[in-house]
């Protein structure tokens, strides 16, 4: 089941300026002004081909206990810069914004609105600094643990990063995104307790110190836990003392019990040296099905190293350069207003612009669409409309490159999808409750409709994020608006 870590009163969790704006927008009669506001990323971390979307249930839980308490209030007031009619309203406060979020899981580009909401200004902004907390965090870790997955290349990936983690929040969640992004497991023994997601290890290096030789360490492991037992053989000598101790103890104590053993855990030392030689002693030995553990600092590059030059590991277990998704431990997810709804419905554009050319938004209330190719399944680009145009794909469509314009392509036998889900509906969660297990399998399902090129790790093809003809021509015409 879900963490219910959130589910607690974190209105207060929001950078000063949000509150500050509030204010400002209720002394300037704003309070029932309809904006749109849209969260998006400009950069891939890693110089990655893409990223994975997470957090939208951490944002669904705070939003749903999103209420200030007389202790806020009595905060606001203490400050002294605040409106007493403005407190009122928060007293009172009813959230009943319109949110679409891309699922989790799904694969996502720089420049896409993968999260906009639709409400009175002062309820937008507030939930501005949690939106991007949550899913900037999220997605940070489910990125790094789908590229760390990856490069596995189908061995099993346990999360062991808890005890780098930035803080508590930091350990839970990025177990939840490392498991989303396709981890097997974590040793967050909560995670297992709250989100359902498999807690797994072993021993450390002083259960072996505590005993007095390693070898009735490996006996008290054994006899306590037969069925599962894997020992880390790398507390004094890999080959000449832990392997051959682990050996003896599979003979002695699970043969005669009827088990056979889990595994073997290397820690330190050159691993791919190790593993080879460790693998060829426990054939000889009669455990060719004793599988071996690496650990220690790892990360995508280094397993892809590690497996390319033969290592003989089964499963790795990775920590602080996943949790923390080092080397690059940002996701720069943004949040910038994109429109004004106006009384009669029609929507006013806003755009930012700025002599970064990367940092110049996309004006308007938008669709994000996906076209994959009918044939291969494969995701061919992404493409940004106004929330009024439909993509049919019954008939051929022109896409083109929103920098580049004269990179034109007709495609044709495609199929078109809205990707975006609402998950909430004038304030009412509508968003549908996915499973951790049916998320990862998602997940893995979308990775795969990616051309292989765009799924590398160094200098990765750019998957384009095109605009439609109509949303292009009213970003032009506010940016030479605004020329003048």
């Amino acid at each position: 089941m879900e963490n219910k870590a959130l589910g607690k009163n974190l209105s207060m969790l929001t950078d000063f300026y949000e509150i500050t704006m509030a204010n400002g927008y209720f002394t300037n009669h704003f309070e029932n002004t309809i904006g749109y506001y849209d969260m998006f990323f400009r950069k891939v971390p890693n110089d990655g081909g893409f990223a994975i979307m997470a957090g939208v249930q951490q944002v669904v839980e705070y939003i749903e206990n999103l209420t200030f308490t007389e202790e806020d209030l009595a905060y606001l007031r203490s400050v002294k810069i605040f409106n007493e009619q403005f407190i009122e309203y928060l007293k009172n406060f009813k959230f009943v914004c319109d949110i679409w979020a891309v699922p989790e899981g799904m694969p996502i580009f720089p420049g896409e609105p993968i999260l906009t909401v639709r409400g009175p200004v002062i309820q937008a902004q507030l939930v501005e600094t949690m939106i991007l907390l949550t899913v900037n965090h999220q997605s940070l870790i489910a990125t790094k643990a789908n590229r760390i997955v990856r490069a596995a290349r189908g061995r099993a990936v346990m999360e062991f990063g808890s005890r780098r983690a930035q803080g508590a929040d930091g350990a839970i969640y990025g177990a939840r995104a490392a498991y989303i992004g396709g981890c097997c497991g974590t040793a967050c023994t909560i995670c297992d307790r709250d989100f359902g997601i498999p807690a797994l290890g072993t021993m450390a290096h002083s259960w072996v110190q505590l005993f007095d030789s390693e070898l009735d360490a490996f006996r008290a492991y054994a006899r306590e836990y037969p069925s599962s037992c894997t020992l880390l053989v790398d507390t004094y000598n890999v080959l000449k003392s832990g392997v051959p101790n682990a050996i003896k103890v599979f003979n002695e104590i699970l043969l005669p019990q009827g088990y056979r053993p889990a595994g073997i855990r290397i820690d330190s030392g050159d691993i791919t040296y190790l593993s080879k030689k460790a693998r060829k002693m426990l054939d000889e030995a009669g455990f060719p099905d004793c599988k071996i553990c690496a650990s220690n600092s790892l990360d995508e590059y280094i397993i892809r190293d590690m497996l390319m030059q033969g290592a003989c590991v089964d499963s790795f277990g990775v920590g602080e350069r996943l949790i923390t998704a080092a080397p690059e431990p940002v996701f720069g997810g943004v949040y910038k207003l994109s429109g004004i709804e106006k009384a009669d419905g029609t929507i006013l554009p806003k755009i930012k612009i700025s002599e970064n050319v990367a940092k110049i938004t996309n004006p308007g209330f938008k669709r994000l669409w996906r076209l994959y190719d009918r044939e291969t399944g494969k995701a061919i680009a992404d493409v940004l409309t106004l929330h009024d145009e439909v993509i049919d794909d019954s008939k051929p469509y022109e896409i083109f490159d929103p920098e580049y314009i004269w990179k034109r392509k007709v495609i044709t036998n495609f199929r078109a999808v809205d990707i975006r889900e609402k998950i909430f509906e004038h304030g009412r969660c509508v968003a549908r409750y996915h499973d951790l297990n049916e998320l990862k399998e998602y997940c893995a399902g979308q990775v795969g409709t990616l051309w292989d090129e765009v799924t590398r790790f160094e200098n990765p093809h750019r998957y384009y994020v095109d605009l439609s003809q109509r949303l292009w021509d009213e970003k032009n015409r506010l940016l030479e608006e605004h020329a003048e």
